[in-house]
């Protein structure tokens, strides 16, 4: 048995946090809350009588294995694959160590990272990995030079192909990430920000009936989608053919039928704000041209989703800009008009209700897994507290103390 005493509990729910509360840990489970401090007796016990305790973070929108936009980090090429799989690693273990627990790679991290952490050979948040990104010739998970020429560098194979074309290569594709371990399935139906030029943020990848057939595919497997999309008929496809999260959706205020959409049929909404504010400065001219031409409507996105009850759910996009800037999309939700509370609920009650998992993680909350963190300060009065590492105390997974300050 553990003891927590907490001087003051944010437990994820968005109920009001509460002073001197008593958390008892039993074998990886919150076995009870108790108001006030209770005699730990022999049980461990952590004092953070003078700190706030809080869920473990949640970043449903990360790539752990990316380090660097160029085209050569990209394609696998800056480094041998050994000194990669390393950083990817110490990438994994620094984001523990800020206080996050769970993270949902959006591709690119292969199934056998998640392997490592649940073995214990290296520490980390929980991985759910979407392995690779699904989309078709010319769309984002297409390896192509500037001038149109595929990449000849052997393809990682612990990271199938996820260039798809037509309904029966969709179907095969999906089932061959699923064979490969992937927790979810990531789709990309338009172009992005930092996309190759001449394949932007409204144009579309992948007709209708081929995101159908994906959609299917991966609900018919028990596999969610999640899936890259910031406007246009491309956007429109993802949201009528049943997709679970968009991802960026810098453009959805420009259609009104979009969140409308989003609010009926319970599609969580990824802002990914942190990448953009990185490519905002972006030296290749497209990418910045992109970055701050999306930024009102961006903004205008969440507004209008928040105002129609859609969830609205933490995620970095990072990898490219650096590891662990996680906590730093806190900020920039709160900067775009969430309260800090609905930003720590973003990035925890609501965040494991996009991964699917609100049943073990998410909130503090009597039977759940025992994942929380120690804050030195309050979150809620800044919720820039959560980027220093000086002041996340300690990060505690399955009722186990992994990180200690």
């Amino acid at each position: 048995m553990t003891i927590v005493r907490a001087g003051t509990l944010i437990d994820g729910t968005g109920a009001a946090p509460v002073r001197d509360v008593t958390m008892s840990l039993h074998d990886g489970r919150i076995e009870a809350i108790t108001p006030g401090a209770v005699s730990g007796g022999r049980d461990d016990v952590i004092d953070a009588s003078g700190m706030t305790v809080l869920p473990g973070l949640i970043d449903c929108h990360d790539h752990m294995a990316l380090h660097g936009y160029e085209l050569a980090s990209r394609w696998g090429l800056a480094e041998r694959s050994s000194t990669r799989t390393l950083r990817t690693a110490q990438a994994i273990e620094r984001t523990l160590a800020m206080g996050y627990t769970a993270v949902r790679d959006a591709g690119g991290l292969d199934a056998g990272f998640r392997a490592a952490v649940e073995e214990g050979l290296i520490k980390g948040p929980r991985l759910y990995t979407a392995v690779s990104i699904i989309s078709p010739i010319g769309g984002i998970g297409d390896r192509v030079s500037p001038s149109g020429h595929e990449c000849i560098i052997p393809h990682d194979p612990a990271l199938p192909v996820g260039v798809a074309n037509g309904v029966d290569e969709v179907r095969r594709v999906v089932r061959t990430m699923v064979r490969s371990g992937a927790d979810v399935i990531k789709c990309a139906t338009t172009g992005g920000a930092s996309s190759r030029a001449g394949h932007g943020p409204r144009d579309q990848a992948f007709d209708r009936d081929e995101m159908q057939a994906l959609c299917d595919e991966a609900h018919a497997l028990g596999r969610k989608v999640m899936c890259h999309a910031l406007g246009g008929a491309g956007l429109r496809i993802a949201l009528e053919c049943g997709v679970d999260s968009i991802e960026h959706g810098c453009y959805l205020d420009e259609d009104p039928d979009f969140i409308p959409m989003m609010a009926e049929k319970g599609i969580f909404f990824v802002p990914t704000l942190l990448v953009y504010e990185y490519h905002s400065e972006s030296k290749a001219p497209h990418v910045k041209e992109r970055s701050r031409a999306l930024r009102e409507h961006h903004l205008e996105s969440i507004r209008r989703a928040m105002a129609k009850g859609v969830k609205v759910v933490a995620g970095t996009d990072a990898g490219g800009h650096g590891h662990p800037p996680n906590a730093g999309e806190l900020r920039c939700l709160v900067e775009a008009g969430l309260t800090p509370m609905q930003a720590l609920q973003a990035a925890t009650g609501i965040a494991a209700e996009c991964l699917g998992v609100e049943q073990e993680l998410g909130t503090l909350v009597k039977g759940k897994r025992a994942d929380l963190i120690v804050v030195d300060g309050d979150p809620l009065a800044d919720i820039r507290i959560l980027q220093d590492p000086a002041r996340i105390k300690m990060v505690v997974k399955d009722g186990k103390v992994a990180i200690r300050r």
